[in-house]
C-alpha cells in the first residue's frame, strides 16, 4: 500500500507528467524534488530557440488534440490561449496535387464492421480478415498510412479497437497550438513547482532505486543519493528498463513490453521565404498539411502565422530505415523529398534555408522514441503497471488509460492522478 501521509516525496523526470505531479504535491504542502536526466525540462516537449525560426518552434510535441480538458484548464489558469489549426490538407501522387477531402473508397464498409467489432486484434490481422481482396488496396494503404504517421505504430501491433474512435471521426482530430508553443507551458508548470518550493535537480539521471521499510533509496549517475517516501517514475517507457528497480516494480515494469512505443523523426526547414505557395500551377497559399509517398511523406506549415517554415514529419516503422542517418543527412532526405515533390532541384531550396533541424526521437537517449500506443494487451498492461504497491508509482503518457494515449493531455492527466493517489 502506498503511504497515505508522505513525508518526501521524489518525481523521476520532469517531463509534462512529472511536473504536473509535482506542482500539484507541492501545491498541497508535500516535500518534492523532481530529479531530470536532461540539462532542461520538458522531456519530449522541446522548445527551440526564436533566433532559429522566428519563433518558438516545437521540436516535440506541437499540437493539442481534441478536447484536452486537462490541458485546456492549464492554460487558462497561465493565462495561454489556444490558435485553431485554419488551412487546406493537401494531397500529391503522380497525377499532381489535390485538394480533395473525398475519404478512401470502402470507408462505409470500414466504420460498419468497426462498429460491430468485438473482440480485439491488431490492425494488420483485421486489415487481412476483413479487408484482404485487391479491390480494398487503396483503403488498406491509407489505414496503415495514418497508422504509422499519425499513431507511430506498426499496424502489426496497434490495437483496432483503441484506434476505431479516430478513424470513426472522434473530436480527437480537432487541433490547435498553443500560442507560444508547448515551451510555454513547460515554462508555467517550472515556475509553480518553485513557487511551491519543489526542489529541481538538473542532469541527475537516476539509476537505481532501492526499498526498505517502505522508504526508498535513489542512486543517479553522478553518485548523488536521495531517499523518499514514495517516488513517482514518469520517463517514457523505454527508459523503464534501465533503472534497477525492486522486485516488486521490476514485474510490474516487464509488463511495459505490451505497450506499444513508436518513434518520429520530426525535421524544421526554414526558409527565407514561403516558395511553395505557387507549386507547378496551383494555389498552395492555404497549405496546412501536405501528404506525399516520399520518403519524408508528411509536411505541414504554421498557418495561420505566416512563418516561412515547412515541418516534416515520419513516424511508426518507417523511420528504421533512417536510423542510422544523422541530422545533415536528414536534412538533405528532407530537401530531396521537397525537391521531389514540387519538381525542384535539391540544390535550389538548400540557397533558400535559412535554418534547418531534424531530431530523431529514437536517438534521443532520455526518450527512445516518441510516444506510446495501444496493442490488444495495453490495457491489461496499463492496469498491472499503474497497480498500486510499494513506495513507487508508475506515471507519464504511455500508463494513462483514457482515450488520449501518446499525448501531453494523456501525460498531464497521469500526472495529475498519480498527485491526487498520493494525496
Amino acid at each position: 500500500m502506498i503511504r497515505s501521509q508522505a513525508e518526501h516525496i521524489v518525481v523521476i523526470g520532469a517531463g509534462a507528467a512529472g511536473l504536473m505531479a509535482a506542482r500539484e504535491l507541492a501545491r498541497a504542502g508535500k516535500r518534492v524534488t523532481i530529479l531530470e536526466a536532461r540539462d532542461r525540462c520538458g522531456g519530449r516537449i522541446h522548445p527551440l530557440s526564436p533566433s532559429e525560426f522566428g519563433y518558438r518552434a516545437d521540436g516535440g510535441a506541437e499540437f493539442v488534440h481534441g478536447e484536452a480538458p486537462v490541458t485546456r484548464a492549464l492554460l487558462r489558469e497561465a493565462g495561454l490561449s489556444l490558435l485553431p489549426l485554419r488551412g487546406a490538407r493537401w494531397n500529391v501522387d503522380q497525377r499532381g496535387f489535390s485538394q480533395d477531402e473525398t475519404r478512401a473508397s470502402h470507408t462505409e464498409r470500414l466504420h460498419e464492421v468497426l462498429a460491430a467489432l468485438e473482440a480485439d486484434l491488431t490492425v494488420a490481422d483485421f486489415l487481412k480478415q476483413y479487408f484482404a481482396g485487391p479491390e480494398y488496396g487503396e483503403l488498406r494503404h491509407s489505414v496503415q498510412r495514418m497508422v504509422e504517421g499519425y499513431d507511430a505504430a506498426d499496424p502489426a501491433r496497434a490495437s483496432v479497437l483503441a484506434l476505431r474512435d479516430e478513424w470513426m471521426n472522434s473530436g480527437r482530430s480537432m487541433q490547435a497550438r498553443i500560442v507560444g508553443g508547448y515551451g510555454a507551458l513547460i515554462d508555467f508548470l517550472t515556475a509553480e513547482c518553485r513557487k511551491h518550493c519543489a526542489a529541481i535537480h538538473l542532469g541527475a539521471a537516476v539509476g537505481a532505486i532501492e526499498t526498505a521499510e517502505g522508504r526508498a533509496l535513489l542512486r543517479c549517475g553522478n553518485g548523488e543519493t536521495y531517499t523518499a517516501d514514495t517516488v513517482v517514475i514518469t520517463v517514457p517507457l523505454p527508459l523503464l528498463r534501465e533503472i534497477a528497480l525492486p522486485a516488486e516494480a521490476h514485474n510490474r515494469v516487464a509488463a511495459a513490453a505490451d505497450i506499444g512505443f513508436g518513434n518520429v523523426i520530426k525535421l524544421l526547414l526554414r526558409f527565407k521565404s514561403c516558395w511553395w505557395v505557387d507549386a507547378k500551377g496551383n494555389d498552395l497559399s492555404d497549405l496546412l498539411f501536405l501528404l506525399s509517398d516520399k520518403t519524408i511523406p508528411v509536411w505541414w506549415t504554421q498557418r495561420p502565422a505566416e512563418h516561412a517554415v515547412l515541418t516534416g514529419w515520419i513516424a511508426g516503422p518507417k523511420t528504421h530505415a533512417l536510423a542510422n542517418f544523422d541530422e545533415s543527412e536528414l536534412i538533405e532526405k528532407g530537401l530531396a523529398s521537397l525537391a521531389d515533390i514540387f519538381g525542384l532541384s535539391p540544390q535550389r531550396l538548400m540557397q533558400d534555408i535559412v535554418a534547418a533541424r531534424a531530431i530523431n526521437w529514437a536517438n534521443d537517449p532520455f526518450a527512445r522514441g516518441a510516444y506510446s500506443y495501444a496493442t490488444p494487451d495495453t490495457r491489461a498492461a496499463q492496469s498491472t503497471l499503474a497497480s498500486r504497491q510499494g513506495a513507487i508509482l508508475f506515471s507519464g503518457e504511455a500508463v494513462y488509460r483514457g482515450p488520449d494515449m501518446g499525448t501531453v493531455e494523456a501525460a498531464l492527466a497521469s500526472g495529475l492522478e498519480a498527485a491526487r493517489t498520493i494525496l
